[in-house]
């Protein structure tokens, strides 16, 4: 331990560049992913901007309770699916994970396809289970479609005389 306060007492400068070097990085790999936002700002942004919430859980971890109007696309297959996300290249994103940390990857990888505001929710699903704030049970509505009716079914059919 000696050695290591008598070579940060020697070396001031290299000590100072790898503490700002080190700051620059994690600022720009905060801004890649997008900034973090908590629970009352997801609520404000889908309330007042029509914020998108992307859940990147596994569709198991999903169907146990997400945020309601959720979109569920699990981490691995962001890339491959990121076609679905086009409509909401202009809108919000918000990235949900379980506990926080692997959204960044997600945010990161939108960023990169032209998504502008991409956001994290700080402390993911725990958190927001913590604030004990609603959570939706099964599958969403976007990945659970009705079929289209047939419309030629429900119309009566003429009478010919």
């Amino acid at each position: 331990m000696d050695h290591l306060f008598q070579f940060v007492t020697n070396h001031p400068f290299l000590i100072g560049t790898f503490v700002l070097l080190l700051a620059l990085l994690l600022r720009l790999q905060s801004n890649r992913s997008g900034r973090t936002v908590g629970a009352q700002e997801l609520v404000n942004l889908v309330n007042h901007s029509g914020a998108v919430i992307l859940d990147v859980r596994e569709p198991k971890e999903y169907e146990d309770g997400h945020i309601v109007d959720a979109i569920n696309i699990p981490q691995n297959a962001i890339e491959s699916r990121l076609s679905e996300l086009n409509d909401f290249k202009d809108k919000p994103v918000i990235v949900v994970c379980k506990m926080g940390q692997s959204a960044g990857i997600t945010g990161t990888a939108l960023h990169k396809a032209g998504f502008q505001q991409v956001r994290r929710l700080s402390g993911g699903m725990a958190e927001w289970r913590n604030q004990n704030l609603p959570v939706v049970k099964g599958r969403s509505r976007s990945t659970n479609k009705p079929k289209a009716k047939d419309k030629t079914k429900d119309k009566p059919k003429d009478k010919k005389s």
